[in-house]
């Protein structure tokens, strides 16, 4: 990658000497020992690290083009006097709600799943920023998806890696050569190993802002990293996309946006400058021309192109053409949440609930908000947990006001909990959704024992042990009920033949059982009177399934 793209790209005229020490700077004054500093200062600051030994396996980006745009510094008026204070500009710092509600739900799924990796939802943002300016920007759906294909050049070797095709075309559309996909560019034999279902849909798309965070962030712990060594951050990144400069410019976004961002609506994030996977229709070249001295013109960010100033006087704004004589209109505000589902979510322990928690955020006339972060947190004494293993979530609310949870997941525990819905940041009114977890319903009731024989007057050598299971799963706490019957056809309890004894040895023919942890039964010792024949002892379990096992009691042959 080093080879690609030989300088960095920022607004201005800022010499390569210059952008280097800014990055020390930045470096110094945001996170300790972010930013390494064994650039070339030849070749602008990009070279690569050629003593570094590359992490195991593909990286994910099959060393795709990047961004390499920093971020911007603040400067005094006079140019270049100094460059050492961190910048704090709002355009660059804001980062798409949609993206943003996805990078900070992966990193909390993973300090539930790997609690020791310490992923900061910073680094994703970092990342996501270099390899696709924020998904172009936040241009993404409501459920997080792009809106069109983010696909990187095609990896034929031609000035990149050469990766023949591992998916057939499914999600780069090239059934010859890989491509790099969706907004944290993943390459499909990657996302294959390491894809993720982020937004609880069912589905594992690398064009899914939700799914994506999440795999980038378990490809980034991997190893048992510890993201709070730098060390292993280090290695982390390379194993990204090994590159020194890849690794200084992704510290370097992560040291920014450390020192703070903000929300920004989906699809008016700041596009970086220059070639990237983010830019559709773009094939870096691998000597990219420098950036012309004259002024760009502005990039399309979806607001009114400024007058570009000539010699005569500029014509008003019409009315209405969301010029400054037309106020603009008072954004929304939320005043409260409604349930999209009503009643109690239920499930069997081990298995998915049937419907997922939801609200609509509404202003004060009941018309929705979008854009609006609703966290959904599970409270109680539960295992139950969302897809991906995380307790809490955050959801962004679409157009429509709706935004729902991931697909809960029961564990083996039982009982009831709640799932509580808040507007992150905002004084409004929490709703709670009741949630139940019920035992599993058993399906098949088996024992080793078919048929058991004994004389008169004595008791069955082999004692009667079943098995409760619920897809093939045992299943703890089942109650069985155990009776012996005349025959299959007849549930008659007889008067006389085989029986269980009580406390006081009396004969008992019909008791109660409960299956252990491990969903087994084991039954008492089955005596037998002076009655000869043929009986049934029959096992019924509460929910129904039924075992019969044949008890004959024959004198033995003389």
């Amino acid at each position: 990658m080093a080879a690609l793209f030989g300088r960095r790209l920022r607004k201005g005229a800022m010499t390569t000497a210059v952008a280097a020490a800014a990055i020390a700077a930045l470096s110094a004054s945001q996170a300790p020992g972010a930013i390494p500093t064994d650039m070339d200062s030849d070749t602008g600051g990009n070279a690569q690290a050629a003593d570094a030994t590359p992490p195991p396996g593909t990286p994910v980006t099959g060393n795709s083009p990047y961004y390499t745009e920093l971020p911007p510094l603040t400067t005094p008026d006079k140019p270049f006097a100094s460059i050492d204070l961190p910048a704090t500009g709002p355009a660059e710092a804001g980062i798409p709600a949609t993206v943003l509600a996805a990078y900070r739900q992966a990193e909390q799924a993973l300090a539930e799943s790997r609690p020791g990796c310490n992923l900061p939802w910073q680094l994703l943002a970092a990342i996501g920023k270099v390899e696709s300016g924020q998904a172009r920007g936040g241009r993404v759906n409501d459920q997080g998806t792009t809106l069109s294909p983010i696909l990187g050049p095609v990896l034929n070797g031609v000035g990149f890696a050469n990766i023949s095709d591992t998916d057939n075309g499914q999600y780069d559309g090239d059934t010859t050569h890989d491509r790099a996909v969706g907004p944290m560019q993943f390459i499909p034999s990657t996302w294959a190993t390491w894809g993720q279902d982020g937004n609880g849909d069912g589905q594992k798309d690398p064009n899914n802002i939700y799914d994506a965070a999440l795999a980038a962030g378990q490809y980034l712990c991997a190893g048992n990293r510890d993201l709070s060594v730098e060390a292993d951050l280090h290695k982390a990144i390379l194993g990204y996309n090994h590159s020194q400069e890849y690794l200084n410019t992704v510290l370097t976004w992560f040291a920014y946006y450390k020192n703070g961002t903000h929300e920004v609506p989906d699809g008016t994030g700041v596009l970086p400058e220059g070639p990237g996977p983010g830019d559709p229709g773009t094939s870096p070249s691998p000597n990219p021309t420098p950036p012309a001295t004259s002024p760009k013109p502005p990039k399309e960010t979806g607001s009114p192109t400024p007058p570009s100033g000539g010699t005569g006087t500029p014509k008003p704004p019409k009315p209405g053409d969301g010029g400054p004589t037309t106020p603009p209109a008072p954004k929304p505000v939320v005043e409260h949440l409604e349930k999209t589902v009503t009643g109690t979510l239920t499930a069997v322990a081990g298995g998915a609930f049937t419907e997922r928690a939801g609200v609509r955020a509404e202003d004060a006339t009941g018309k929705p908000v979008a854009g609006v972060p609703v966290r959904f947190e599970i409270t109680g004494t539960t295992d139950a947990r969302f897809s991906g293993g995380a307790s809490v979530v955050t959801v962004t609310t679409g157009k429509d006001g709706l935004a729902g949870a991931p697909v809960l997941q029961a564990g083996e525990q039982t009982g009831e909990f709640r799932v509580r819905a808040t507007v992150v940041g905002k004084d409004v009114a929490a709703v709670e959704y009741a949630a139940s977890v019920t035992a599993r319903q058993t399906d098949t009731l088996a024992s080793e024992q078919k048929a058991l024989t004994a004389a008169p007057g004595a008791d069955f050598a082999e004692t009667v042990e079943v098995k409760a299971t619920s897809g093939g799963v045992a299943v703890a706490g089942v109650g069985v009920t155990a009776t012996v019957i005349t025959s299959a056809d007849d549930a008659t309890t007889p008067a006389a033949g085989p029986y269980f004894k009580d406390e006081a040895d009396n004969p008992l023919r019909s008791l109660n059982g409960v299956t252990d942890a491990n969903g087994v039964l084991q039954l008492p010792k089955i005596y037998t009177d002076d009655t000869t024949g043929t009986f049934v002892l029959r096992l019924v379990t509460e929910n129904g399934v039924k075992l019969d096992i044949t008890l004959t009691v024959a004198a033995p042959p003389v």
